[in-house]
């Protein structure tokens, strides 16, 4: 039997077929969630895997009640539904913490995209799904390594920093004027520190030209003023 016949095979209509596909959409989801969770991100290889075997048994279910006689189903209606559901559950991945970090939206996107491959997988259109899963792969991993470089040399920098109240703001501004930094914001957090004898602070800053900000980070978390700092 060729690759061809067990493609059409796959992509038919019949009861064996839908249920292959519903597998290779749950191992498929399965194989995305399994990047998220090695990341420790909160949604992992079950959600992932059940999404994606959601979705592709609303989409299945949705072209067999469109093939049913009689009955006039819309092809596009539940596979709408899903897209809107999957964006009240990628939301709920989404944090915004004290310290101004915005966490979850890669999350989120996955989880999204996990559903249309799920989707495209439940229609038959397993070629797409493949494609699909790779192109996961492919932002998830290289692009993130990719954009993990760039922004370690960007010449704009997030950080939350931890000084001694007793003068170490000053001291702060000083160091950083001194580096030719200009600080484009700066914000008391309201969170906690370390000691209670420091003052939290989120700065935005423009650099003087393309630096390392490990380097940077590096520089601060040397001054005597400073108890704690990382970019965010």
């Amino acid at each position: 039997m060729s690759l061809a016949t067990i493609i059409d095979y796959l992509q038919g209509s019949s009861s064996i077929a839908v249920g292959i596909r519903l597998v290779v959409a749950t191992v498929f989801g399965g194989i995305v969630g399994w990047e998220r969770i090695i990341k420790h991100h909160s949604a992992g290889i079950k959600t992932h895997a059940l999404v994606s075997l959601g979705s592709a048994s609303a989409t299945a279910l949705n072209i067999y009640l469109a093939m049913l006689p009689g009955l006039n189903a819309d092809v596009s209606r539940i596979p709408a539904g899903v897209v809107s559901g999957i964006g009240f559950l990628g939301a709920g991945t989404i944090l915004v913490t004290g310290r101004k970090q915005i966490k979850g939206l890669s999350t989120a996107a996955t989880l999204w995209v996990t559903s249309c491959m799920g989707m495209a997988i439940g229609a038959g259109y397993l070629e797409i799904g493949c494609v699909c899963l790779l192109m996961v792969a492919f932002s998830n991993i290289l692009l993130k390594q990719l954009s993990n470089k760039v922004e370690g040399y960007s010449k704009y920098m997030n950080i939350y920093i931890e000084v001694n109240k007793s003068r170490g703001v000053n001291k702060l501004m000083k160091m950083l004027s001194d580096q030719g930094f200009t600080i484009l914001s700066m914000t008391k957090s309201k969170e906690k520190t370390l000691q209670s004898s420091d003052t939290g602070l989120i700065l935005d800053l423009d650099l003087d030209k393309k630096r390392s900000h490990h380097e940077i980070l590096n520089m601060l978390s040397d001054e005597e003023y400073v108890n704690y700092v990382e970019e965010v």
